[in-house]
């Protein structure tokens, strides 16, 4: 087993450079080579964090031995065909979210990483956040009780990505606020509940401040009704049936009129003796002197492994990531559920 991991970066946007500052911080990986497809980027880049290799096409590293691994930080639309030339390059995978445009998609990227037998992660930072962590080991203890549902949820007041950036067009993006934001909640909410076996979706999706150049990011606003693509929703709505029983409600919006004292993203699971907020994590149950909020302390740690760390020493080690291939998958499926459903009007019926 070699000491590094010796890493390519794809992709030097906001994600790729977080990937690269992880990488300098992390001391079993090197970041050895970076590509991006934009000159001054790739430049930039390079220059910044002193990578001497640096390609405007990812296929030129893809041969080259001295190279273990690629994490990918692309537009979405990207994310499956660089994944499996990288997979049957044998390099190992990390990918930012989601997985890729659909399952089908997604589920050729799980088959290649088997068949090669190399480590494929998506990088759901939330399961590595120290909410999600004690939530999880609250869960796990039972001290909720019988859990029977949860909502999820991640509610802008006005934050759509640069509207006719690949954000907002389905042929790069794949959908809008539920692709973006949804991913994230749905993928923390089922990992916590330690089920991702869904019966039935039912759905639905808006469209209401993209269409007229409203509820952009303030660092990429455009001018009001200046048309640029917007073929996403900025608003979607879902219901799952899970095969245990239980009910999940994911709720997403890119730009909407929400209450400001509301938390913008969150996780609430309700058992039969407690229930269980997260970000910030409370505990909410009955105590002596009637029902209590219980404000959970997170534990002091000198080192918090992020996504990146866990991915180098997962591909070092041979170890199951915490993120599994076939869980991301799952979650590929449920999307692709969602956007059906709010097409037809109609519940999805999955396994």
């Amino acid at each position: 087993m070699p000491e590094r991991l010796r890493c390519a970066v794809i992709g030097t946007g906001g994600f790729g450079l977080d990937h690269l500052n992880s990488l300098l911080h992390c001391p079993r990986a090197a970041a050895v080579a970076v590509a991006e497809t934009n000159p001054e980027r790739l430049k930039e880049a390079a220059d910044r964090f002193k990578i001497s290799r640096a390609y405007a096409d990812y296929h030129d590293l893809l041969d080259q031995p001295d190279i273990d691994a690629l994490t990918v930080a692309v537009p979405n639309h990207l994310h499956a065909r660089i994944a499996i030339d990288a997979l049957q390059a044998r390099k190992h995978v990390l990918l930012e979210k989601p997985m890729a445009m659909n399952a089908r998609e997604a589920a050729k990227i799980v088959e290649t990483a088997k068949k090669m037998r190399r480590t494929l992660m998506v990088a759901q930072n939330f399961r590595f956040n120290r909410h999600t962590q004690i939530g999880k080991a609250i869960l796990d203890r039972g001290d909720l009780g019988e859990v029977y549902h949860a909502r999820c949820f991640w509610l802008r007041r006005s934050g759509i990505p640069r509207i006719g950036s690949w954000f907002t067009q389905k042929q790069f993006s794949g959908g809008g606020c539920t692709t973006d934001l949804g991913v994230h909640m749905l993928d923390t909410c089922l990992h916590l509940l330690g089920e991702f076996d869904v019966k039935s979706v039912s759905a639905q999706t808006f469209a209401k401040f993209g269409p007229r150049g409203l509820g952009e990011t303030d660092w990429g606003k455009s001018e009001i009704n200046q048309k640029k693509p917007f073929d996403v929703e900025d608003y979607s709505v879902a219901l799952l049936r899970l095969k245990s029983g239980r009910t999940v409600v994911l709720e997403t919006s890119w730009a909407g009129h929400h209450p400001t004292d509301a938390r913008e993203y969150g996780v609430d699971l309700v058992g039969t003796v407690a229930g269980l907020s997260l970000y910030p994590a409370r505990l909410f149950r009955p105590g002596p002197n009637g029902f209590e909020t219980i404000h959970l302390s997170l534990p002091i740690v000198s080192h918090s492994e992020d996504r990146i760390h866990h991915f180098v020493s997962c591909a070092l080690e041979g170890k199951k990531p915490l993120v599994a291939p076939e869980e991301s998958l799952k979650v590929q499926q449920l999307l692709d559920a969602i956007y059906t459903s709010a097409a037809t009007g109609k519940e999805v019926r999955l396994g």
